[in-house]
C-alpha cells in the first residue's frame, strides 16, 4: 500500500499535483479538479514544459485546498 501525501491515507495508486510536488490519491486529485485555480495550474505547468522546464514545482497548493 501506499500513503497520499495529501491526506496520508492509504491508496492503491496516486498521481502527482497539478499545484506541487505532492503524490496524492484519487479523492484529493478530485478535490483539485474542482478547485477555481486548477486551470491555472495547468497552464502554468504546460508553458513552463514547452519552454524546457521539466523540473516545474508548480503554483503551490491553495490553503483551501
Amino acid at each position: 500500500m501506499n500513503e497520499c501525501d495529501r491526506c496520508n491515507n492509504e491508496t492503491l495508486s496516486k498521481t502527482m499535483s497539478w499545484f506541487n510536488t505532492e503524490m496524492i490519491c484519487n479523492e484529493c486529485d478530485k478535490k483539485e479538479q474542482a478547485h477555481p485555480d486548477f486551470q491555472e495550474a495547468k497552464d502554468k505547468e504546460r508553458s513552463e514544459c514547452m519552454k524546457g522546464n521539466m523540473n516545474f514545482k508548480g503554483i503551490g497548493k491553495p490553503e483551501n485546498l
